[in-house]
């Protein structure tokens, strides 16, 4: 079981600037065998990815060198600086990034915000505080990435797992 745990562990980036929703969402991951690594901001979530081309400092420019394998990213929608949507249109103009799954976080039922996370290639949006059943609907779009994977290891489609009363999905899943 521990080579099976090992190949399917994978990497998420747990981004929220409250202490108390951040060790949650760290817990709730863990407690999923997710490997979790997570900052307090969406600027150190750039800097972590090697997305601060803006910042004068070249030591973060020019870390895509580095290269961080993170499988999936979930942000808090309403962060001081750089808020969780910035995040997402960060990543999804980065051309080495942008197939990364994002998931939005908000205790704000906001459907226009909603929709437009969404619009913007958000694959889940969670309404706060985050429940372990949320953190189980992250399962199918991590293996979209690792079809090797999903052939060992059949899920129910991402359909099956929604929740309509506590998530919203993006639909069209026609990228690749």
């Amino acid at each position: 079981m521990n080579g099976l745990e090992a190949e399917t562990q994978f990497h998420v980036l747990a981004v929220d600037d409250s202490i108390i929703d951040r060790k949650l969402i760290e817990r709730l991951l863990k407690t999923s065998s997710y490997q979790v690594t997570a900052v307090e901001s969406g600027v150190k979530a750039l800097e972590f990815l090697g997305l601060l081309d803006d910042e004068e400092d070249d030591e973060f420019s020019n870390s895509n060198c580095q290269r961080v394998e993170v499988n999936l990213i979930i942000t808090d929608y309403s962060m001081p600086a750089v808020t969780g949507y910035d995040l997402l249109r960060k990543i999804k103009k980065s051309t080495s990034l942008k197939d990364i799954p994002v998931v939005i976080m908000s205790s704000e039922n906001v459907p226009s915000r909603i929709n437009s996370c969404l619009e913007h290639g958000a694959e889940e949006f969670f309404l706060k505080p985050v429940r372990q059943s949320d953190v189980n609907k992250l399962r199918p779009h991590l293996m979209k990435g690792k079809k090797e994977i999903q052939n060992i290891n059949k899920r129910k489609p991402v359909e099956e797992c929604l929740s309509p009363d506590r998530t919203r999905t993006r639909l069209n899943h026609d990228l690749e």
